[in-house]
C-alpha cells in the first residue's frame, strides 16, 4: 500500500480496527430467531465522541449515552433493536442504565464506560429479563469475526446489514476504520440520522475526535433524506482506542486531513447504504445546487426539493414534473430570481431561465426510469453550492408505515 493511501477492505466492519470485538444475538425482543441485541467492545479503554438526534423528544438510551460521551471515555456500546425505549419515562432511563451496568459487570469495567443505543417501536417498555440474558449471551460470543452478526442484530425495517471498513497509511502506520449502521425509515438529516457505530485504532486527540466526527457526519449522514423524519433515537458514536500506535493526530497534525478523508469515506458508504435501503425506495437522486447567494442558501434549496413529497412522488411515477421542483425552490427561503433558474436532469436541461426548454419529455422519462439519477439546479445568483441525496416516495413506503406490510 502506498504512503498515505486509502483502501477499502471487504470484511471486518466494526472489528476491522485492532482491539475491537463484536457479537450479535437473538434475545427474544423480535419474534422468531432474528438478531436483536448487539455488543461492540474495545479491549482497552477508548476515547469516544458522539452526535445525537436534535429531536427534542429523546429516547432514554440517547440521554444515557450523551452523559457517557461528555466524559469522553468508553469501553463498549450495547444496542438492542425491536424496541426504541423512547417515551418510557423514569423506568426507561433505569432500564437503559441497567443495560450499561449489566454489560459493565461482564466486562469488568465501570457502567459509566458503556454506551447504550436502542431502536424500534416507541412507547414500549424493554423486556429487561430477556435483555439481561441477551447481554450475557452476546458477551460469551464476542470475537473479531462478530461484526456481521452485530450489524444484522441492529436492523429494524432494514433489508440488508450495513458495514464498511478501510485501512489508511499515515507515515509508517496502518490505521483501520470500521463501522456499521442501521436505518431505513425515519431518515432525515438533523445532526445524526439513524444508528451508527464507528471504530478506529488510531491515536486521536479528544478535541480532534469530536471535530472530525461532526465534520464527517455533516458531509455524509446529514445530507440524506428518505422521508423527512428525524427519530427520537438517532445516534452516531466514534470509538478510538489508539492501538495503531501512530503519532497522535490533532488539529495541528499535518495528517489530520488524511484521516478525515478516510473517515468521511466510511461514513459516506454507510449513509448511502441507508439511503439505498430506504423503506420502499426505488430511486436515489443526487441534488446539486449551484449559483446560490451562499452555501447555506444552496442547502435550503436542496433540502426543500429533496424533502418535497410532491417531488418525491413524481420521481416514483417517473414523471418529469419540473414545476414541482421550481415550486420547492421558490418556498425554500433562498434568494431566488425565477427568471434565472436552470434545471437539468442528469445533464439534460429541462428548464432554462425559469421556463421549460423544448427538450422532449420522453428523453427525461428515460432518465427517471433509472434507479439513480441527478438533478442540477443553477440559481445564477452567486457562488454558493450544496450536494444532497434524496429518494422517491412509493406506495410501499405507505404500506410499511401503516402496518400493511
Amino acid at each position: 500500500m502506498k504512503e498515505e493511501s486509502i483502501e477499502f477492505i471487504k470484511s471486518g466492519g466494526v472489528t476491522a480496527p485492532r482491539g475491537f470485538l463484536a457479537a450479535g444475538v437473538s434475545c427474544g425482543i423480535k419474534p422468531g430467531k432474528k438478531g436483536d441485541l448487539a455488543l461492540v467492545v474495545s479491549q482497552q479503554l477508548a476515547d469516544v465522541a458522539g452526535v445525537f438526534t436534535q429531536n427534542r423528544i429523546k429516547a432514554a438510551p440517547v440521554l444515557v449515552s450523551m452523559k457517557r460521551v461528555k466524559k469522553g471515555k468508553a469501553r463498549a456500546v450495547v444496542i438492542n433493536s425491536g424496541n426504541a425505549n423512547a417515551c418510557t419515562g423514569s423506568r426507561g432511563l433505569e432500564d437503559a442504565e441497567q443495560m450499561a451496568a449489566v454489560t459493565a459487570s461482564f466486562l469488568g469495567c465501570s457502567s459509566e464506560e458503556v454506551c447504550v443505543c436502542s431502536t424500534g417501536r416507541i412507547g414500549v417498555f424493554l423486556p429487561m429479563k430477556k435483555i439481561v440474558k441477551g447481554i450475557e449471551k452476546a458477551f460469551k460470543q464476542l470475537n473479531v469475526e462478530g461484526s456481521k452478526n452485530a450489524a444484522e442484530a441492529i436492523m429494524t425495517t432494514d433489508t440488508v446489514p450495513k458495514q464498511a471498513a478501510l485501512k489508511v497509511k499515515i507515515e509508517d502506520k496502518e490505521i483501520f476504520i470500521g463501522g456499521m449502521a442501521k436505518g431505513s425509515g425515519m431518515i432525515c438529516p438533523n445532526l445524526a440520522t439513524t444508528l451508527g457505530i464507528i471504530t478506529t485504532d488510531a491515536v486521536l486527540s479528544p478535541e480532534y475526535l469530536d471535530w472530525v466526527l461532526r465534520c464527517c457526519v455533516q458531509e455524509t449522514f446529514n445530507r440524506i433524506s428518505v422521508d423527512g423524519e428525524t427519530s427520537t433515537n438517532d445516534t452516531i458514536l466514534l470509538f478510538s482506542n489508539g492501538m495503531a500506535k501512530n503519532t497522535m493526530i490533532s488539529s495541528e497534525n499535518p495528517h489530520k486531513g488524511i484521516f478525515k478523508n478516510a473517515l468521511r469515506l466510511v461514513l459516506d458508504r454507510l449513509s448511502r447504504a441507508v439511503l439505498e435501503d430506504g423503506e420502499g425506495v426505488t430511486k436515489v437522486v443526487e441534488i446539486l445546487v449551484q449559483g446560490a447567494v451562499s452555501d447555506k442558501e444552496a442547502e435550503q434549496v436542496a433540502r426543500a426539493v429533496g424533502n418535497s413529497l410532491l417531488v418525491k412522488c413524481s420521481w416514483n411515477g417517473e414523471d418529469p414534473n419540473w414545476g414541482r421542483i421550481l415550486c420547492a425552490i421558490g418556498y425554500s427561503g433562498a434568494d431566488v430570481d425565477q427568471n434565472k433558474v436552470d434545471v437539468f436532469y442528469s445533464g439534460i436541461q429541462i428548464v432554462s431561465s425559469g421556463v421549460k426548454t423544448d427538450i422532449k419529455e420522453g428523453q427525461i422519462k428515460k432518465i427517471l426510469k433509472m434507479p439513480m439519477f441527478s438533478i442540477l439546479i443553477d440559481l445564477h445568483k452567486g457562488e454558493g453550492q450544496y450536494r444532497f441525496l434524496s429518494t422517491d416516495l412509493s406506495e410501499r413506503y405507505v404500506r410499511i408505515n401503516s402496518n400493511k406490510e
